[in-house]
């Protein structure tokens, strides 16, 4: 399946695994689930998380799949066979022209719908029963999919569907989101953080619904909005803080029926505030900003970012020596042509060091170390599908680097990301600690000029090889002495990071304090 995605990465916009996990827990338990877009059956498998092994609360179990590409569809019912005892149905074809379950009334329908789609069918289904809330326009094919869920659903089940932030503020939309909220069909939407899934740019919205029964005498709506806890670099959101603040925002609302503010994060609203002119769910427009951004958090970020920055004065490097370790003092830093000269492949067939590559899959769950991750000094953050292969997993004193994308970049793994499975595009390098110093080895093959020569440029993507990189034959205590320098020198690149996302967030909160009037422009 790995290899299949990599090969047409433009045919699928995959669900990933954590938000299928949310999306799965908002639902609730249910022994009948539909996906009617299942892809490759991320939300189904999370569904039924359990493996192969029967479950008690898994007993009988049915999970409904349907998507209109055939292979997609038979894909997901391999993989929900392999991963599951729960009885299987799945379908190819377009749910919303041939729906594969008209009579079906589940207890839950989860569902990532395809995006801004013109040719959903408006011309032929206009007089279709499903349209209880409205018949959507052209432009709204997500309204479409939300009401086919609700038809699909039994009285008081749930839906959840991850939506795109237009469906929410569209004036096309408007009197179809009335319906849903009037009629307490719509009972929270949710913004996701950008990077919790394609689009990646784009702070996407879960939509949770649920088939009324009776209309409630006073409905009130969920409005939570998870975008601050958007992870750094490309490594994804924070899924642990994301979990946490939405299902217990979501389960107390449940309980009460509403739920008391909580600034910058969550509300309840009822229903006739919302019906306006334009009915706009965005939950940014309904919530006030967090209490951290009063007026005492700009200065107690100009606090850390002043210690920072006297950190980062301490950490400067010292001016470089002119003498090379174990040479006379006539030598040059600057020449390498009197050191001979090694490369990693060497070592690794001399036994100093093994020489690992990322793995397509594994059967361990634990975090994954990226390339993205390694890139922007994050931690590990991504997944691998399950397989039977064996993953690589990382240790103190590895060397992780890039073998994508060109740049000089290496890593050293220390406590904090030892455990992690290694990702794909990255090699792993671990030296014999008796034969080399791994922050000397990191260091040497940092080198801008060492990267260069090792590195193919045959096609658009700069590939580097590996075995390739050189670095000087040293003995071990001078290895040692480069290596506290370049451990240094790392410690100082991290205060700098720090450094500037601790300056953006005081200059956000700065322009935040002043628009808003929790700070005052001062004399």
């Amino acid at each position: 399946l790995g290899r299949h995605l990599d090969a047409n990465p433009r045919q699928f916009t995959l669900t990933p695994a954590d938000l299928a996990g949310l999306m799965a827990d908002l639902a609730g338990p249910a022994r009948t689930v539909l996906d009617p877009a299942c892809g490759t059956g991320a939300l189904l498998r999370a569904a039924a998380p359990d493996g192969p092994a029967p479950r008690p609360e898994h007993d009988g179990l049915r999970l409904h799949a349907q998507d209109g590409a055939p292979d997609l569809a038979a894909l997901t019912a391999l993989r929900l066979a392999l991963h599951t005892r729960a009885t299987v149905r799945a379908v190819a074809g377009d749910s919303l022209r041939a729906d594969a379950f008209p009579d079906l009334r589940a207890d839950a329908v989860l569902c990532h719908p395809p995006f801004n789609e013109r040719n959903w069918g408006h011309d032929e289904l206009a007089y279709d029963a499903r349209w209880e809330y409205g018949f959507p326009a052209r432009t709204e094919s997500e309204l479409a999919w939300v009401q086919h869920a609700l038809a699909r659903l039994r009285d008081g089940g749930t839906a959840v569907l991850l939506m795109p932030p237009a469906a929410a503020s569209r004036r096309s939309g408007r009197r179809i989101r009335a319906d849903l909220l009037r009629r307490g069909a719509l009972r929270a939407v949710i913004a996701l953080p950008a990077g919790a899934a394609p689009p990646y740019s784009i702070p996407l919205h879960l939509w949770v619904l649920r088939r009324p029964g009776t209309a409630p005498a006073q409905p009130e709506v969920l409005l939570a909005d998870v975008g601050q806890f958007t992870g750094e670099g490309r490594g994804g959101p924070d899924w642990r803080a994301v979990g946490e603040t939405v299902l217990g925002a979501w389960r107390d609302f449940e309980r009460a029926g509403r739920l008391d503010e909580r600034p910058g994060l969550a509300r309840s609203l009822p229903v006739i505030e919302l019906l306006d002119d334009d009915v706009d769910l965005a939950p940014a427009r309904h919530l006030p900003p967090p209490a951290a951004d009063g007026a005492g958090h700009p200065a107690e970020v100009r606090e850390r970012l002043a210690e920072t920055l006297r950190l980062t004065t301490d950490l400067t490097p010292a001016p470089a020596g002119t003498e090379q370790p174990g040479t006379a003092p006539s030598g040059t830093a600057r020449s390498t042509a009197r050191w001979p000269l090694t490369t990693v492949g060497e070592l690794a067939r001399g036994g100093a060091l093994q020489l690992r590559t990322g793995t397509n899959g594994g059967r361990t769950r634990v975090p994954v170390l990226t390339d993205h991750d390694v890139l922007a000094g994050t931690a590990p953050s991504g997944t691998l599908p399950e397989s039977d292969e064996e993953p690589v997993l990382t240790e103190p004193g590895d060397v992780v680097v890039p073998v994508l994308g060109g740049g000089s970049v290496a890593r050293v793994v220390d406590d904090a990301t030892a455990g992690a499975a290694l990702g794909r595009n990255l090699a792993l390098l671990r030296p014999d600690p008796a034969a080399l110093d791994p922050w000397f080895l990191a260091g040497f093959l940092r080198g801008t000029a060492n990267n260069r020569q090792a590195s193919s440029y045959a096609s658009t993507a700069t590939r580097l090889d590996v075995r390739r990189l050189q670095l000087p034959r040293l003995p071990l205590d001078a290895q040692h002495r480069y290596g506290e320098r370049f451990r240094a020198l790392d410690e100082f690149e991290r205060a700098l990071r720090l450094a500037g996302r601790l300056g953006e967030q005081l200059v956000r909160g700065m322009y935040d304090g002043l628009t808003d009037g929790s700070v005052a422009p001062g004399t």
